[in-house]
């Protein structure tokens, strides 16, 4: 069955929100910085000098993991978690396209009260 433009406009709503509610957490963003300046890392490595522990960091990954920011695969004894880049470049188009859209408002405001 084919989606109608607007369940394809919710999904996409759908999908976003779901990426922000992952990022708006301040050691969520913080394991975003790690992944994207180490690379794929284990948990132990994400937990060292994070200030929680193993458990937590897992629950913020299984989180991120949810909303596609973040993906993980075995090696050996270890799992093995790296960022989906491609999601962090949705949630940039997304705050660009917000951020076009209230230039434009703001535009069309002040050419209202200068007329």
């Amino acid at each position: 069955m084919r989606k109608t433009p607007k369940a394809r406009g919710d999904d996409a709503a759908r999908s976003s929100a779901m990426l922000f509610a992952a990022l708006g957490e301040q050691k969520r963003l913080w394991l975003i910085s790690r992944l994207c300046s180490n690379g794929p890392v284990s948990i132990t490595r994400l937990a060292s000098g994070a200030r929680i522990t193993r458990q937590a960091v897992t629950k913020h990954l299984r989180v991120m993991e949810h909303a596609g920011l973040v993906r993980s695969s075995r090696r050996g004894r270890e799992r093995v978690w790296q960022l989906e880049q491609h999601r962090l470049e949705e949630a940039r188009r997304y705050l660009n396209q917000i951020s076009t859209q209230w230039d434009e408002a703001l535009e069309r405001l002040r050419v209202l009260l200068e007329e």
